[in-house]
This record gives structure tokens, C-alpha cells and sequence, in this order.
């Protein structure tokens, strides 16, 4: 049923799909997947393989799994899907690489892990690689530092920051789900509430819009000066962390950074604060810290665990510092990952089309196919849009045409 929900409401990959079937662009090729195995996720793998490809799927997370999509995509579509939720890190890092003895020619990642073990420990893979896709800010940090460190061995692609990406994903997908996933863990009044938001990125640039919207008041830290003002423009008080978790409900971190709340950010905070990670890792939190040195570890909610620290201070943890829209929530609206698996997908196949003429590096996503989901998502939504005139194209290339 799940399944059946997201296709009904994926109107961008459902177009693509009626191509892919008859084209099979990606006939002959394996891809090996590390993704959120949920319903959203199970359409984009569908898509792909109605593509002619034959692929490998695992979690990107230990605790993001949907047991019923997982099972459905086994049992109901034949599908190699390596995940479960609440895997230790032992089955987790053993199904990634379940799903890279496919022997890819295509990695599809999320958060960068799927690439790190080829490069570390896999090598041998690497001459079957053509190159891949990434979607997370996470992933792609990763990405580029291999890049510029010089060993990175395929090229990828950043779909993380593809125009339909992070201005829709990003902020409306990450601002809905990571509220979403808090209200489901604790069901406390948003209204009211003093909240956090680290990092003012799009994903906190969401969460902010959202928190605020239910009646929150919003804090937000950054370390990026330009940032700091964009946020102070939108209306968001702007302070450092040790200084805002003092009177903080809530704190939300998403920056795709470790340690931005450090174990004496927490020795200072509001007795009782509410933590929660939207952010791929939870290196984000001081989540090694909490469980050595905190006196004691109580269970509170299904989803929540309650530390007391070494000076008496209560600090409840959502879902371990996991993702927190996905460990605690539904993930991103349906008609959000439409638009993010539709670039997915049309990257892999523009991948497929141009690998003999890429380098091993990290490429943007191409404008046009940015512009092609736009305009298959304008077109499900019955809109149109203007378009230039002929003189309004010669006036906009033209530098010595008056007004």
C-alpha cells in the first residue's frame, strides 16, 4: 500500500518511467544503491530497474528503514534489498557491501559510505565503475575532499545541489519531515517553544521556516558569516551555541558537521532539552560522550532516551541522533523526492550517455536537466509559464542595446 501511495503521487517519475520502459536506458548496467529503503526510495529502484537495470539495494542508515517497504520490494518485485530497521553497525557496514558484490558499474549514495568502502577496502570494483550520483550535503563534503586530495577514482555527480534539489528537498522536504519525525517522537506543543536551529543552510533555512510557522520561537548558530546575516534578515535571532542551548526547548542540528553540539553545550543547556539530529550522521550530537559519561540512561518514549549528565543536567536524545525525519518520521513529503528522484535518475542516465568523456572529479547537474523536472513538475500541476520572445532573447544576449 505504501508503495502503491507514492507511485500514485510521483506524477515526474511516473512520466519518466513510460520512457525508461521503452528506451531501457540503463540495459546491461548493475547499480549498486545506498539509500533510505522507504516507500519513495522502493519507486526510484522500480524506476531504475524498469530501466533495464539490474540493482542492489541497502540503507544509508541504521535506523531509516521501512520493514514493509523492504519486504514488498523482496517479495512482491524480486528486488536485492540488504536493510532492516535498527541495524547494528556490524549488519550495516556487512549489507553495504552485500550490495557492492553486485560488482557495480553505477553507485547511487547517500551520505558517501557506498564510495568510501570502494575506495577503501574494495578497490578491486573500481574497474567496473563508471561513475555515480550523491544527494546529500554529507555525502558530497566527503566528495570533495577526496576530489581535492586527489583520490577520488570515478567521476560523480553533487545531485545534492541541483537547483530542484536543495530548494525543494532541502528546505520544504527538510523543514515538513524533520518537524514531522519531532512531533511524532515526543508529541509536545511546537507553539510556544524555544527552538534551536543549527546551521542555516537550506535543510536548517526549512526547519527555521517551519519551527517558526508553528508558533516557535527560533534561534538559529552558524558559522558562516553570510549565513548568520541571511538568517538575522528572515527574522531569526543569531547566537552561539554554548550561549542559545541555555534557554532552549529544542535543538535541531543540520549542517552536515561533527560535534556542533558538544557534551559542554549540553552541561550548560535547559534542564530537560529536547535533542534531535536532522543531519545524515550523528556525529552532529556527542552521542559517544552521552552514553560514557552520562550517570545514568533511562528510556522515556519509544523514540527518546533520557541522560542525566554529570551535574544532574536532563537532556532527552531523539532516535540516537539519527535522522531524525526518518528515524522518527515518514521522511520527506511524497511529491518532494518525486522531483529529487526524477534528477536522480536522469543524471544516472545522462552518467550512462557521457562517462567516456568524464574525469574522475565532482560535477554539477546539468541546467537542462534541472529545467526538464521543472517542467514535467509545472506540467502535472496543469501551469504554464511565459516564455522570452524572440526580440527578448536578442535583447538579453545583446551589451550595446539601449533601452
Amino acid at each position: 500500500m505504501r508503495l502503491n501511495w507514492a507511485r500514485d503521487h510521483m506524477d515526474v517519475c511516473g512520466r519518466l518511467r513510460k520512457r525508461f520502459a521503452e528506451e531501457k536506458p540503463f540495459k546491461g548496467l548493475k547499480i549498486s544503491m545506498a539509500l533510505h529503503v522507504e516507500a519513495k526510495t522502493g519507486i526510484f529502484a522500480l524506476l531504475l530497474k524498469e530501466g533495464g537495470a539490474h540493482l542492489r539495494m541497502a540503507s544509508c542508515n541504521p535506523l531509516s528503514s521501512d520493514d514493509n517497504v523492504v519486504e514488498s520490494l523482496r517479495k512482491d518485485h524480486g528486488m536485492e534489498v540488504y536493510a532492516k530497521k535498527g541495524m547494528s553497525q556490524e549488519e550495516y557496514y556487512e549489507n553495504l557491501n552485500k550490495t557492492l558484490d553486485l560488482r557495480p558499474n553505477v553507485i547511487i549514495d547517500d551520505g558517501g559510505d557506498l564510495v568510501n568502502i570502494v575506495h577503501d577496502t574494495r578497490q578491486d570494483l573500481l574497474q567496473d565503475i563508471i561513475g555515480g550520483n550523491e544527494e546529500t550535503t554529507t555525502g558530497v563534503v566527503r566528495l570533495k575532499a577526496m576530489e581535492k586530495a586527489g583520490v577520488l577514482k570515478f567521476p560523480m555527480f553533487d545531485v545534492n545541489d541541483a537547483k530542484m534539489k536543495h530548494f525543494f528537498d532541502n528546505r520544504y522536504g527538510t523543514g515538513q519531515s524533520t518537524l514531522d519525525g519531532i512531533m511524532n517522537s515526543t508529541n509536545i506543543l511546537i507553539a510556544g517553544k524555544s527552538v534551536v536551529v543549527a546551521g542555516y543552510g537550506y535543510c536548517g533555512k526549512g526547519i527555521a521556516m517551519r519551527m517558526k510557522g508553528m508558533g516557535a520561537k527560533v534561534k538559529v548558530t552558524e558559522v558562516d558569516p553570510v549565513k548568520a546575516i541571511e538568517a538575522v534578515m528572515d527574522g531569526f535571532e543569531v547566537e552561539k551555541m554554548n550561549a542559545a542551548i541555555r534557554n532552549a526547548d529544542i535543538v535541531v542540528t543540520a549542517t552536515g558537521m561533527k560535534e556542533v553540539v558538544s557534551y559542554d553545550d549540553l552541561l550548560k543547556a535547559k534542564p530537560n532539552i529536547i535533542l534531535a539530529n536532522a543531519g545524515h550522521f550523528n556525529n552532529e550530537i556527542p552521542f559517544g560522550e552521552l552514553e560514557k559519561r552520562s550517570l545514568e540512561r533511562t528510556k522515556v518514549r519509544e523514540q527518546i532516551v533520557r541522560y542525566k549528565l554529570e551535574n544532574g543536567n536532563l537532556v532527552n536524545l531523539v532516535a540516537d541522533g539519527r535522522l531524525v525525519n526518518l528515524a522518527s518520521g515518514q521522511g520527506h513529503p511524497v511529491e518532494i523526492m518525486d522531483m529529487s528522484f526524477a534528477i536522480q535518475a536522469l543524471v544516472a542516465e545522462h552518467l550512462v550517455g557521457h562517462h567516456e568523456d568524464l574525469r574522475p572529479g565532482v560535477y554539477s547537474v546539468p541546467d537542462t536537466i534541472d529545467s526538464l523536472v521543472a517542467s514535467i513538475k509545472l506540467e502535472s500541476l496543469g501551469i504554464r509559464i511565459d516564455q522570452l520572445t524572440p526580440d527578448q532573447v536578442r535583447y538579453s544576449e545583446s551589451w550595446n542595446e539601449g533601452t
